[in-house]
């Protein structure tokens, strides 16, 4: 049944980028280019485990990755995967060093308004990974907001804009990694990380006798899309189409238990 629900894919997939080729003659749209080149660069940090990280032999995995190589092998070219710090991603994109980012990126209108957004691909939240018990257990986001208070998030993130919007009275200590803002919590230096969800709780897992705790459920919905250049509206009607096809082949839901549910990946993780 496995085997058939994966010719089945490539079947749709054939067809589906079939007639996007057929569509895509002479729009000067960026799938041209790509097509010429024969190559797909797609921008990603590289650390923000478990969508996107870096293995013991430094190759990149996760979901965001194994996504990155469906599309490039839908297209037909090869994948180029661009690794840059978190904030730098989108820049590259409008400045046309990717060709779309995929890398952990909530899609919201301040971001929309400078690129296109396919998807969502998958939702997460906001969580909080401390050592604290009493910040995770409290009831709404007023208590949280003390100038008694220091947290860190990831650089130019949903997260960071979230400390800063609910709770304005807090310190925040960006980091330009996630390995750098677990560290914060574990030496103290913050009373709390604000992530992603699934960041947190890999945190947890990695470090099982630190004392860190969490949020059981993230408190924040955020949509995570693939960001596309902006006025394209040919690539952007092709992604979407895309992941439509993966919705409905199950495919995506088999890189979320892969990726997500299933923690044996933890041992190759550098």
């Amino acid at each position: 049944m496995r085997n058939m629900k994966r010719i089945a894919l490539l079947v749709l997939i054939v067809v589906f980028t079939s007639a996007c080729a057929t569509m895509n003659g002479g729009t000067g749209s960026n799938l041209d280019r790509i097509a010429e080149s024969g190559v797909l660069r797609v921008g990603t940090a590289a650390n923000m485990p478990p969508l996107n990280m870096l293995d013991k032999s430094d190759l990149p995995m996760g979901l965001d990755v194994d996504l990155a190589s469906y599309i490039a092998g839908a297209m037909g070219v090869e994948l180029s995967l661009v690794i840059k710090p978190f904030a730098e991603l989108l820049p590259a994109l409008e400045a046309g060093e990717v060709d779309m980012v995929i890398s952990g990126l909530t899609i919201t209108p301040k971001r929309n308004m400078k690129v296109a957004f396919a998807g969502p691909y998958h939702i997460s939240g906001k969580a909080l990974l401390t050592k604290f018990e009493s910040l995770v257990t409290s009831e709404n986001t007023d208590k949280l907001n003390s100038e008694a208070f220091a947290y860190t998030a990831l650089e130019s993130s949903t997260s960071a804009d979230l400390v800063k919007t609910l709770m304005p009275k807090a310190r925040l200590v960006t980091a330009s990694n996630y390995d750098e803002a677990v560290e914060m919590v574990l030496s103290n230096k913050v009373d709390a990380l604000v992530a992603d969800y699934h960041v947190c709780v890999l945190s947890l897992l990695q470090h099982p006798n630190e004392g860190l705790v969490s949020l059981i459920t993230p408190f924040t919905y955020e949509p995570l899309g693939i960001a596309l250049p902006a006025g394209d509206a040919q690539m952007i009607n092709w992604m979407d189409n895309f992941l439509n096809t993966m919705r409905e082949s199950d495919e995506l839901v088999k890189m979320k238990v892969k990726w997500i549910e299933d923690p044996s990946w933890l041992t190759n993780l550098k």
